[in-house]
């Protein structure tokens, strides 16, 4: 059976030996050993400070949201995970949502300004699949209005643009470290704000409101990661330059198998992006010629995934919704191919060679 994704694990005996060290000092978590060392391994990997690690992938949204005092609309983008939009409903603002470039798929900055109204606070855009988004455009439209910018980089991990960290731009970006994605912690994610004032606002956020047991400096939640996550984490890591260049040699052999096919199209990325190779998306000509192409799969036990699906003006939850034409038309059409560590070349080959058959 293969699955759109599996969660890269190393050799248990090494995550057993490196948990041991926070087992036999008996501290699981708030803020321990193993989590500080893997904030620094990743900080030098990265090339990039002001960061901590946090329990998921989508509290550091809400953190950002809160700690940019954020509380009216937010214009954001159709196509993402659920997450992106829950995080803006949950903090109790309005998601104002602006269509999709269809060769990019990331928000269009081109329509972004017609959507600003006085109550307009923010931007909160996600580097699709980890293609960045027009980040130039963007800021430069958010000076000008005075909002602030937050960048959903869930799948961006290893993503540089123009020679730097994609985690480097915006005034807050978030990313996940959970178990689908190429770095993991099992469960887990991290905030990245180059401003020092506003990081520290974020980093009492996470960690209820206080700075040490007797220092409190006003609301906060608890979105710490604890030392099982960081043990995760750490034992990963190791790995990462193998599992991004096993990643890039799949993608390159299905991007090489399918580039002639004329039913689907090959996601484009942006200039002077180095890419993670974190998902294989294909975009079929028509839904029809998609929901074919998942039956037979499914005939074989292949079972990628409709990502993402439904586009998220159309979530029941969201009242007065508005059409997003591009945005729901590549929903309908798009999909990400098993993408992971253990996939073998031939495998690929398979799941190509039934997809070029249809």
């Amino acid at each position: 059976m293969i699955h759109v994704t599996q969660t890269f694990l190393p050799p248990i005996e090494e995550f057993e030996k490196i948990l041991k060290r926070a087992w036999d000092k008996k501290w699981m978590t708030n803020r321990g050993e193993l989590l500080l060392e893997l904030e620094e391994t990743l900080s030098e990997y990265l090339n990039i400070s002001n960061f901590f690690i946090t329990t998921n992938g989508t509290l550091p949204l809400q953190i950002a949201l809160k700690t940019l005092g954020i509380t009216k609309e937010v214009i954001t983008t159709p196509f993402s995970y659920v997450a992106t939009t829950s995080a803006i409903v949950w903090e109790n603002c309005k998601p104002v949502f602006v269509d999709i470039e269809r060769d990019m798929l990331t928000i269009d900055p081109e329509k972004i300004e017609a959507a600003i109204t006085e109550n307009t606070e923010a931007i909160l855009a996600t580097h699709v699949f980890g293609n960045p988004c027009d980040i130039e455009t963007i800021e430069a439209i958010a000076k000008k209005h005075n909002l602030k910018v937050i960048y959903d980089g869930a799948h961006s991990f290893a993503v540089k643009y123009k020679g730097k960290s994609i985690f480097s731009y915006g005034d807050i970006i978030t990313t996940s470290f959970h178990s689908t994605k190429l770095f993991h912690t099992g469960e887990g994610g991290a905030i990245f704000v180059p401003n020092d004032d506003l990081y520290k606002k974020c980093y009492y956020h996470h960690n209820f409101g206080h700075n040490g047991p007797l220092e409190y400096h006003g609301l906060g939640i608890n979105a710490k990661a604890s030392e099982m996550q960081a043990a995760m984490g750490l034992s990963v890591f190791p790995y990462i330059d193998k599992i991004i260049e096993k990643r890039k040699m799949l993608t390159e052999h299905y991007e090489s198998l399918l580039q002639n096919n004329e039913n689907l199209t090959l996601f484009n990325f942006r200039d002077f992006t180095e890419r993670n190779y974190s998902y294989m998306p294909v975009i079929f000509k028509n839904q029809d010629h998609l929901e074919l192409v998942l039956e037979k799969l499914a005939v074989l036990k292949i079972f990628p995934r409709r990502y993402f699906y439904p586009s998220l003006n159309k979530l029941p939850y969201l009242e007065n919704s508005v059409s997003m034409p591009i945005s729901e038309d590549i929903c309908n059409k798009i999909v990400c191919l098993p993408l992971y560590f253990e996939l073998e070349k031939q495998q690929v080959s398979e799941i190509c060679n039934l997809i070029n058959s249809l």
